[in-house]
């Protein structure tokens, strides 16, 4: 048995850490940090960076007054939506402050599709807000077409109102699952999963594929509809409205739901025009602003349709916001569906577009809210700008707004009802 010297002491780890802290410190020319002792020495430092703060926003959420303590939630959190860290400022249970930090995710794609042809953008922009793929394509091609002078035909423009509101069924259907899932409830995303899955299986027989459709083309679509894709669709119609209603028995008037989102997370009309909120979040505080009849695009002047608001501004009413939009979006596809003209499908544009020299922009309504592309051209194949407008990124900014004096647990119910998606944040 082998005999330990008594005389030999193990160094404790933390002593370690300290001293090559120290040791980097006094490399850097930074001074060496002097801590008081104790079991809970520099707790209150846990989550403040170690340096002068940069901004105004930074020196006001990490000074913290007697009582505060900084909370990290993500970036690894399942209900953050995506890869998002958020400094919450806490005394107790109650938020004084939060504060979304971003770029977790970020990936240039602007940048990318500077250095891609104009066909390939319509690819590279898909991952981003990826709940709702159809409207990432759908901006870029109305500013591409904008900037090479073409039109694409009758037919095209009708098969992509069709997709795009089929797309932002589920993506709406996502969202009261995930609200509920954030609040505790599992039944209500495996309900929306079920009309989600329906949907995305209808939409690959029409593109191919299942999430990253690829789908929208420079002057139309990649495909014609086809039979599988008609079966699947009036199978689906046939049920869809049946499946909604199971779901909102579950949650619209649960009893604890309801607590958990009635004036909840408040946002004004007036907050969320001066914070540039657009989409249902927008329209759940009464403003009646729609993209699709402020500024009609595709053919939405074809359509009937009505802008639908809510008046609470809340978690509740934006839920109910979605459901409505949701039976609204039915509504359009039936008239799609009885007017849709014969005729081609994409109108005749090379392989590699050279747009003349100039600038252009394209916006539709998203699940989320205003979706815009800004592209300038200098005459060549690639695009020479490229900019986009997420809605999830405006979102976000409303959060600080809504969260001070409401529980830790409220984080998630609030943020779940913006229905931000954090690739289309970061991009």
């Amino acid at each position: 048995m082998t005999k330990i010297d008594p005389d030999i002491t193990i160094p404790d780890p933390i002593d370690l850490d300290r001293a090559e802290e120290e040791r980097l410190r006094a490399a850097a020319g930074l001074t060496p940090v002097r801590t008081p002792g104790g079991e809970y020495a520099g707790f209150e430092q846990v989550g403040i960076p170690d340096r002068p703060p940069q901004t105004e926003r930074e020196r006001e959420i990490y000074t913290l007054d007697e009582g505060e303590m900084l909370v990290n939630m993500g970036p690894q959190h399942p209900s953050t939506h995506g890869v998002m860290r958020l400094v919450v400022k806490v005394r107790g249970e109650i938020i004084v402050d939060i504060d979304p930090v971003l770029g977790y995710l970020h990936r240039g794609i602007e940048k990318l599709c500077e250095n891609a042809t104009y066909t390939t953008v319509l690819t590279y922009v898909d991952p981003m807000d990826y709940l709702s793929t159809m409207h990432n394509e759908h901006a870029p091609a109305i500013a591409f077409e904008k900037l090479y002078g073409v039109k694409a035909p009758p037919r095209a423009e009708y098969i992509r109102a069709l997709v795009v509101e089929l797309n932002r069924i589920f993506s709406h259907g996502l969202m009261m699952g995930f609200l509920a899932l954030d609040m505790g409830g599992l039944t209500p995303i495996l309900y929306a999963f079920i009309n989600r899955d329906e949907i995305v299986d209808m939409l690959s027989s029409i593109s191919g594929q299942r999430m990253l459709f690829n789908f929208f083309r420079v002057g139309g679509v990649n495909f014609d509809t086809n039979d599988e894709f008609l079966s699947r669709l009036g199978t689906w119609r046939g049920r869809v409205l049946k499946n909604i209603e199971m779901n909102e028995r579950m949650i619209t008037d649960n009893e604890i739901f309801r607590a958990r989102t009635i004036n909840m997370g408040t946002l004004t009309g007036q907050q969320a025009i001066g914070l540039g909120v657009t989409g249902p979040n927008l329209r759940a505080s009464g403003v009646p602003f729609d993209v699709r009849k402020a500024k009609p695009y595709s053919i939405y002047n074809e359509l009937e349709f009505d802008v639908i608001t809510q008046q609470g501004g809340d978690s509740y009413s934006r839920y109910l916001q979605r459901i409505a939009e949701i039976k609204q979006s039915i509504h359009l596809i039936d008239q799609i569906i009885d007017k849709m003209p014969h005729g081609p499908v994409q109108a005749q544009v090379p392989g590699i577009i050279r747009p003349r020299p100039g600038r252009a922009y394209g916006a539709v309504e998203s699940p989320r809210g205003l979706y815009s592309v800004y592209a300038i051209s200098d005459g060549g194949p690639n695009p020479y700008r490229f900019r986009m407008r997420d809605p999830s990124f405006i979102s976000l900014q409303a959060l600080p707004k809504l969260m001070p004096g409401r529980l830790v647990a409220d984080t998630m119910a609030v943020m779940a009802s913006l229905d931000p998606v954090m690739g289309g944040v970061d991009k």
